[in-house]
This record gives structure tokens, C-alpha cells and sequence, in this order.
């Protein structure tokens, strides 16, 4: 266990220790007994839940109760736009995307256009290109665009704003200085952000005049937002969200952090040509097996630091069965280093093909996304 993880939505440093931070943040693990009963109303489990990518939650049998009891909840998630998608964003939304498809619900994507301006030294003119850009690949996830609704905070602001004060007005900056560990150099706007962030979780109760459960997929280092909106919310007269945290998807050079999309071994984005996808794979991607052939085939691979057998795994081998088989092959040595890559080239390169074409039509499709009221 490191002393130096540092883990909040604008800094992941250090080895993240995912036990470590369920103490920290309060979060509880997802039991099998919670899993059993995703499974009983889905009549199935998705991988990222058999594989605990997926792995800690606030509230979720809560709402998984109001839902058999009819209450259905709505999802609420987002994207900074500071630049192009890459697969770890993506993983999030997959997910989301099953649960909106699973559980027959509404779903409220945010992009935060503000708080990228706020806290990134880029002009607003290029934070509205990336989100255009993100749409394109919001879109191309394959949501329900008569289910999900999209919310920019500079375009929905006068919506967003009325609500954002209510929360505000219950803020101290002690708190926000603590959350996020700012000093009195922070910019006033970065301060009151949070106000911003925590208004989806409950603008659907707002618009439709009655208290609606929601539940919130993201990755862990958003926490820290939704532990003050949950706080927050109960004093305006609206539950408390419920969220479902997975872990990172980690980076090519098999770091124990997260997918970046700056650096040297970028991210693989959602755009990525087959040409970039195999070379950065092939250059970059963390290998766990041995220095020599002779020593691979005698010692075998070590999965659980191989980066491209926890892409597999994370969100490119969907069949249960064909990824055992594959980490028996590799951790034996069968299988070999280039063998694994080669195959995890074909399944990334197929996957955001697929992808690309679906992205192609996206921008005729903005408009019927954009919340509208």
C-alpha cells in the first residue's frame, strides 16, 4: 500500500490501492448477493460485473428495491470535453449503455464544458470543438436517443443555473478546499463547479415534479463530487444519488494508474486508425511475460500485470469461457507475448471500426440527443 495515491477527479497519482479507497470514500463492495439480484431482474450479468471491473457502489440495492417496487431510477453520467475520447472513457459508457438497455431507463449524459475551461489552460473556442468531438462518440456508443438526454452546462445553463445555487447556498469552501484539496489560489469559478456537477443527479425530480432515484456509473476517482452532492441533496428535499464505481482501465505501459490522454504512450483513442492501434500496442502495451522465449514457455506469463490480457479482460473479451482459456494458455506458456498482443489488435480493431462507422452519421443525430424543455 503506497502512502503517495492520491485519487480525486483532477489528480490520480501513485499505485491506486482500490481497497484502500473503499475505506477512504465509504464506499461499500458489490456482494454476491447484490450481484444475484441484478441477475434475478436482468436475467443476466454483464462481464464488467462478473469481473468486478465494476466493483464498489453507494445505495445500489437501495435502488435496485425502488426499481422492483416500480420506481424506476434514471442514470446520470458525463465527460469533461478537453479532448478526444479514449478507451477508458469509453468503458464507463459500455456499461452505462447496458444498464440503460437492461433496466428499460432514462439516461442524463453531462458535458462539463465549464469546468474544462475552468481548470485547463485551453481557450472555451477549443472546448466547444472537443464537445462536438464527444458527442460524435457519445452517440456512437449506440444510446437510446429517445431515452437519453444530453446537458452542456454553458448551452443548459439557464436551466442548470436556478438549481445550482440551491446547492451552492449549502456549500462552505471549507468543504470544497477539503474534497478537492484547493488553496485560496484556486480560481473562484473551479470553486463553485461542484454546484454545477451535483444539479443532474436530481434535475430530473426537478422537471417532473416528483423525487426520482438516481444512479450514477463512474470511474473512482469522480467520487469525491458525489460524496458532497450526497451530502447536499437530502437538505433540499431530493434522495441521495446511488453510483457504481469501476475501476481504471490502466494505461499501455502498465502503470497502476489510469488511461491518460497526454504523454508519450497516449491512450488508444476512439478514433485510432488499425496502423495506430498496432503500433501502439505493439510498442507500448506492458508485457507480464518472460525476458526469453526459453523462459516464457517454461515459466509462463504473469496475467495480472499483462496489459493486453487486462484489456481482454476490462472490456475486449466479452466470452467468459474463451478468456479463461486464454489466461491458462498465456500463464503457461503456451500462448505467447506476441500471440496475446496480435490478438488483442484484432479485437480492438474491430471493435472501433465498428465504432468509427457508427460515428460517421453522429452529427446528424446531435439534436435528437440535446435536453430540451
Amino acid at each position: 500500500m503506497t502512502e503517495k495515491m492520491i485519487v480525486n477527479p483532477y489528480q490520480v497519482e501513485g499505485e491506486v490501492d482500490y481497497q484502500r479507497l473503499v475505506k477512504e470514500f465509504g464506499l461499500q463492495e458489490i456482494t454476491p448477493e447484490i450481484l444475484e439480484k441484478i441477475k434475478q431482474i436482468t436475467k443476466g450479468l454483464h462481464p464488467m460485473l462478473k469481473r468486478k471491473i465494476f466493483f464498489a457502489h453507494r445505495d445500489l440495492n437501495w435502488v435496485l428495491d425502488e426499481y422492483l417496487k416500480g420506481n424506476k431510477f434514471f442514470l446520470y453520467t458525463g465527460v469533461g470535453p478537453s479532448g478526444p475520447i479514449h478507451l477508458g472513457h469509453a468503458l464507463v459508457w459500455y456499461f452505462t449503455k447496458y444498464l440503460q438497455d437492461t433496466f428499460d431507463v432514462e439516461l442524463y449524459f453531462q458535458f462539463t464544458d465549464d469546468e474544462k475551461f475552468l481548470y485547463k489552460d485551453k481557450p472555451f473556442e477549443e472546448i466547444q470543438k472537443w464537445v462536438y468531438e464527444n458527442m460524435l462518440d457519445v452517440i456512437a456508443i449506440g444510446f437510446d436517443p429517445k431515452k437519453t438526454f444530453f446537458i452542456v452546462n454553458t448551452k443548459h445553463a439557464g436551466l442548470l443555473y436556478p438549481e445550482a445555487i440551491k446547492v451552492a447556498k449549502k456549500l462552505t469552501f471549507s468543504t470544497v478546499k477539503s474534497s478537492f484539496g484547493f488553496t485560496d489560489s484556486n480560481n473562484v469559478g473551479s470553486i463553485f463547479y461542484t454546484s454545477m456537477q451535483a444539479v443532474p443527479s436530481f434535475l430530473p425530480s426537478v422537471l417532473k415534479k416528483k423525487n426520482i432515484p438516481c444512479l450514477i456509473p463512474h470511474a473512482i476517482d469522480q467520487d469525491n463530487h458525489f460524496r458532497i452532492t450526497r451530502d447536499i441533496l437530502p437538505k433540499l428535499g431530493f434522495y441521495k444519488p446511488a453510483s457504481i464505481q469501476c475501476s481504471f482501465l490502466p494505461p499501455l505501459t502498465g502503470a497502476f494508474g489510469k488511461m491518460s490522454s497526454t504523454g508519450e504512450a497516449k491512450g488508444i483513442f476512439m478514433t485510432d486508425s488499425p496502423k495506430e492501434i498496432k503500433d501502439k500496442i505493439n510498442k507500448y502495451a506492458f508485457s507480464g511475460g518472460q525476458p526469453t522465449l526459453e523462459e516464457h514457455r517454461e515459466k509462463g506469463g504473469n496475467t495480472e500485470i499483462d496489459i493486453p490480457f487486462q484489456y481482454l479482460k476490462y472490456l475486449f473479451e466479452e466470452d467468459d469461457e474463451k478468456l479463461a482459456e486464454i489466461e491458462k494458455d498465456y500463464s503457461s506458456g503456451k500462448m505467447l507475448t506476441g500471440e496475446i498482443k496480435k490478438y488483442l489488435i484484432e479485437k480492438i480493431t474491430a471493435f472501433l471500426l465498428a465504432h468509427q462507422e457508427r460515428r460517421k452519421d453522429a452529427h446528424k443525430k446531435i439534436d435528437d440527443f440535446l435536453l430540451k424543455v
